[in-house]
C-alpha cells in the first residue's frame, strides 16, 4: 500500500475511533472530584452538573470532595487520573494562584484539559460602619494615606489574599491586609465594625448590601456587573487595571479525547446558558460567562502570568512545602 494510503488509512482510523468514544461515553459512573469542603460555591456548582449530567447522559455522576492545599490536594487526583473522560474536577480561579505561592505537583498549564469555564463570581470592595464617611474608592485610598498601615483589609487566604494584596499594590497606600478563615467571617466583621473594609464575594456580599449591613464602593472585574450596574469598575474608578475574578470551570486530565470533552462542554454549555438557569446563577452571585476549552488554554498561562507578577509585587511569601 502505497505511503500516502496508509497515512489516510491511519487518520480515518483515529477519527473513526474518536467519533466511537464520544458515541459510546459514557458507559459506567463519572467520578466529580471538588478540591474543596462541602457547602462553598465549588461544591454547590459542581452538584448543579452533576445533576444535570446525569440526566442528559444517563450515568451517575459521584461528587467526592478532596479539600485540601489550598484545593491541590484534589487537584492533583484529577490531574493522575486516567484520561478516559471518566474523571473530571471542579476547578477555579485558586489552580492559576498558587503557582505564584505553593509547591505544585504539577505543570498548571499542561496537566488538565478544560472542558468548559462556566461563570464566574465577582468581588465587591466593601466598607462597615468603622468608615461612615467612605462613600467611594477614592475615599478609602485616601483615608489610607491619611494613616499608612491603619486601615485593616479582612481577607482570607488563597483568592482573597491576591486580590487585595493586588488592590493594595495597584492603589500605592499602605493597607493592613489581615488574614481570616474564610472570607464570610472576614465580610462579618466588617458588618460588626470590628474592621474597615474587605473584599467580599458576590455569593454571599449581595443580600448584605441589599439590607444596608455593608456598602459597596466598586466591584472587582473590568466591566460592570449587571446585577450591581450602578456601582463603578475599579478600574473606572482609578485603581488602573484592576481585574480580579473567580471563575469556575470543569476539567480532566490532560489527553482526554477531543469528542468526550465536546460532549461533555455541550451539554454543560446548554444548561447552564438556559433562560432559567442564567437566573438561578444571578440569584446566586454568579454570572454565566461560557468559555470553550480553546479560550481556557490562553487564559489559564495568562492568569499564572498575573498573579505570579502580584505576588512578587507584594511580596507575598513562597512556601517551601
Amino acid at each position: 500500500m502505497p505511503r500516502f494510503a496508509r497515512t489516510l488509512t491511519a487518520a480515518l482510523m483515529v477519527l473513526t475511533t474518536g467519533m466511537a468514544l464520544g458515541q459510546d461515553y459514557p458507559s459506567r459512573p463519572i467520578r466529580m472530584i471538588i478540591p474543596f469542603a462541602p457547602g462553598g460555591t465549588n461544591d454547590v456548582l459542581a452538584r448543579m452538573v452533576q445533576i444535570h449530567l446525569h440526566e442528559k447522559l444517563g450515568q451517575v455522576v459521584v461528587p467526592d470532595n478532596r479539600p485540601g492545599y489550598q484545593g491541590i490536594v484534589g487537584q492533583d487526583l484529577v490531574v493522575k487520573a486516567e484520561p478516559d473522560g471518566y474523571t473530571l474536577g471542579v476547578i477555579s480561579a485558586a489552580y492559576t494562584m498558587n503557582p505564584a505561592t505553593l509547591k505544585v505537583p504539577f505543570d498548571p498549564v499542561k496537566a488538565l484539559d478544560f472542558v468548559i469555564r462556566i461563570g464566574q463570581s465577582f468581588l465587591i470592595m466593601s466598607v462597615g460602619p468603622k468608615l461612615p464617611g467612605v462613600n467611594s474608592i477614592q475615599d478609602l485610598v485616601a483615608a489610607a494615606r491619611a494613616k499608612p498601615g491603619e486601615i485593616v483589609l479582612s481577607t482570607s487566604g488563597g483568592f482573597l489574599y491576591f486580590a487585595s494584596s493586588l488592590f493594595a499594590s495597584l492603589s500605592k497606600e499602605k493597607f493592613n491586609i489581615v488574614l481570616y478563615k474564610g472570607g464570610f467571617p472576614a465580610m462579618l466583621d466588617v458588618i460588626s465594625g470590628q474592621v474597615h473594609a474587605c473584599f467580599a464575594v458576590s455569593t454571599y456580599a449581595l443580600p448584605n448590601l441589599r439590607s444596608g449591613k455593608i456598602k459597596g464602593l466598586a466591584v472587582g472585574t473590568l466591566k460592570r456587573s449587571e446585577l450591581l450596574p450602578d456601582l463603578p469598575t475599579l478600574d473606572e474608578a482609578g485603581i488602573k487595571g484592576f481585574d480580579a475574578s473567580n471563575w469556575y470551570a470543569i476539567a480532566a486530565p490532560a489527553g482526554t479525547p477531543r469528542p468526550i470533552i465536546k460532549k461533555l462542554h455541550d451539554a454543560i454549555a446548554a444548561h447552564f446558558t438556559s433562560p432559567a438557569m442564567v437566573k438561578k446563577m444571578a440569584s446566586m452571585g454568579i454570572v454565566v460567562d461560557i468559555k470553550t476549552p480553546e479560550e481556557m488554554r490562553q487564559i489559564v498561562p495568562d492568569e499564572i502570568a498575573k498573579w505570579t507578577r502580584t505576588a512578587i509585587e507584594a511580596k507575598m511569601p513562597r512556601s517551601a512545602k
